[in-house]
C-alpha cells in the first residue's frame, strides 16, 4: 500500500514538471516551438499544494496503523445493515402516508377485481349488516352507532363509551367509576347525597368527562343537569347531576344499565368471510390475490418498523432454537389476513377469508358451518399431510397458513369405521344444498 502512494505522488511530480524537450534542443530553439504550441495546448495541471501533501501523509500513516487490524465484514454486520436499510426504507414510506387509515399498496400496478376470485378483503357492520371496505369501516360505525340514539339512547351511549375511547385502560377506569356511582344510589336509596353527582368533582372530571359518550349516558339513565346552591356561601351555585323522580321510581332500570356498562366490548366491524364454493378443479393451489391481503396500514407499519428496530440489537445476541422459532414467527405479522380453501372428499373447494392471527378453533367453525351433518366430527390437514387439531390454541400464521393455503377435510376415521360396522355408509353430500345451489367455476 506505501508502495501504491509513492508511485501517484511520483506521478503527480512528473506531470507537474512541464512539457519534455530533447536533451539536443537548445534554449533558442525551445521558445518559438512553445509559443506556436501554446494556444493550442492546456493549461498544464496544478502540483498537490504543501497542506494536501501533508493530508495524503497521514492519511497514509493512519492507514498503515489499521491495516494490520483490518478485516472483512462478518455477517452479523451484513445483516445489520440490511436491517438498517430496511428500516430507512420504511420510514420513507411511512413519512409519505397522508393519514393513519391509508393504505399502502406495494405495486402501483392496478388489479382487475373482476379477474380476482376475491376482489379484497370486506367487513360487515353488526348493526346495520352492510358490508363495507377496509377504509369505510370506522367511520360507518361511527355512523351507526350516532344513528341508533334515536333508538335506544342507553344502548348507543354505552357503545360510544367503549368504540369511541382509544385507551382502554382510561375507558376500564371511567366505567368503574361510573358503575360505583350507581352502585351507591342501589345500596343507599334513601340518601340524597348519592343521587347527586358534582361535575366540578376532581374525579370526576379526571375519569369520566375525559370520555365520550360519558355525559350522553347520565342523560339517558335519567340524570339531568341542574344549578344548586353552594352550602355556606350565599349566591354560589354549582353545576351537578341529579337523578330525575322517574328514575328513582325504577332502581332496577339503573342496576341493568350498570351490568350492560361494565359487560359491553368495543363496536367493531367483522371480517366478512366471502365463503364461495366451487367445483373441482385442477387450479385449487392456485391463489390470485388482491393487494388488501399484503398492504399495511401506517400504524401497521410503524409497528413493522420497531419489530425490525428490537431486530438489529437482537442480531449480536446468541439465540436458542426456541428464540429463533419465535422470531420466524414474529416475521408472519406482516400479513393480517389470509384466504383458504378446503378441498373435500368429492373434491368441491370450500373457500373463505381470515384474518391471519384467528385461531384454528375459527376455521373449524367456519368449515362446521357448510357442513350438512355438522356433528359429525372431522380433520383438516395442511400441505405435507400436518394434521391442524382444532383444540390447539395456535394461530393461523403460527401454521403457515398465510397469505393463503388449500387444506384437506377428512372425516374422522374411527367414525366412519361405525357407521360402515352398522352398515351404512356416509351421505355423500356433505355440503348444505343452499350452499351447492350457489356452486362456482373455478377459473
Amino acid at each position: 500500500m506505501k508502495k501504491f502512494f509513492q508511485e501517484i505522488k511520483a506521478d503527480i511530480k512528473f506531470k507537474s514538471a512541464g512539457p519534455g524537450q530533447k536533451l539536443t534542443d537548445s534554449a533558442g530553439e525551445k521558445a518559438p516551438k512553445e509559443k506556436a504550441r501554446q494556444p493550442a495546448s492546456r493549461q498544464p495541471r496544478q502540483g498537490p499544494t504543501d497542506e494536501a501533501q501533508m493530508a495524503a501523509a497521514a492519511a497514509l500513516a493512519r492507514l498503515e496503523q489499521k491495516q494490520p487490524r483490518t478485516r472483512g465484514p462478518t455477517s452479523q454486520d451484513s445483516i445489520r445493515n440490511q436491517v438498517r436499510k430496511e428500516l430507512q426504507a420504511a420510514a420513507t414510506v411511512s413519512g409519505s402516508l397522508e393519514a393513519p387509515g391509508t393504505n399502502v399498496v406495494p405495486a402501483p400496478k392496478e388489479e382487475d377485481s373482476t379477474q380476482l376470485l376475491v376482489s379484497g378483503v370486506y367487513f360487515t357492520c353488526p348493526l346495520t349488516g352492510v358490508t363495507l371496505r377496509r377504509d369505510q369501516r370506522d367511520a360507518h360505525i361511527r355512523e351507526a352507532i350516532l344513528s341508533h340514539f334515536s333508538i335506544d339512547p342507553v344502548a348507543a351511549s354505552i357503545m360510544k363509551i367503549h368504540t369511541f375511547n382509544r385507551d382502554r385502560d382510561k375507558v376500564k377506569l371511567g366505567v368503574d367509576t361510573i358503575a360505583k356511582y350507581l352502585d351507591n344510589i342501589h345500596l343507599h336509596p334513601e340518601e340524597e347525597k348519592y343521587r347527586r353527582i358534582k361535575l366540578q368533582n376532581k374525579v370526576f372530571q379526571e375519569r369520566i368527562t375525559c370520555l365520550e359518550g360519558t355525559q350522553e349516558f347520565f342523560e339517558a339513565v335519567g340524570f339531568q343537569k341542574m344549578l344548586l346552591p353552594v352550602p355556606d356561601q350565599e349566591g354560589m351555585e354549582e353545576e351537578f347531576y341529579v337523578l330525575s323522580k322517574a328514575a328513582q321510581a325504577q332502581p332496577q332500570n339503573l342496576a341493568r344499565h350498570r351490568e350492560q356498562l361494565l359487560a359491553a366490548e368495543p363496536l367493531r366491524a367483522q371480517l366478512d368471510r366471502q365463503r364461495r364454493v366451487f367445483r373441482p378443479s385442477p387450479l385449487a393451489s392456485h391463489f390470485d390475490l388482491p393487494g388488501d391481503f399484503f398492504c399495511l396500514t401506517a400504524e401497521e407499519l410503524k409497528r413493522e418498523q420497531r419489530f425490525r428496530a428490537d431486530a438489529v440489537e437482537r442480531l449480536s445476541v446468541l439465540r436458542t432454537k426456541a428464540m429463533r422459532e419465535k422470531e420466524e414467527h414474529r416475521e408472519l405479522r406482516k400479513y393480517n389476513y389470509t384466504l383458504l380453501r378446503v378441498r373435500l372428499p368429492d373434491g368441491c373447494l370450500l373457500q373463505g377469508t381470515f384474518y391471519a392471527r384467528e385461531r384454528l378453533s375459527a376455521l373449524y367453525e367456519f368449515v362446521r358451518g357448510a357442513l350438512q351433518n355438522d356433528w359429525l366430527p372431522f380433520e383438516l390437514l395442511a400441505s405435507g399431510g400436518q394434521k391442524l387439531a382444532e383444540d390447539e390454541n395456535v394461530a393461523l400464521n403460527e401454521c403457515g397458513l398465510v397469505p393463503s393455503a388449500l387444506l384437506t377435510f377428512s372425516w374422522d376415521a374411527a367414525v366412519l369405521e361405525d357407521i360402515r360396522a352398522a352398515g351404512a355408509e356416509p351421505d355423500p353430500s356433505i355440503l348444505k344444498p343452499e350452499l351447492l345451489e350457489a356452486i362456482e367455476q373455478l377459473s
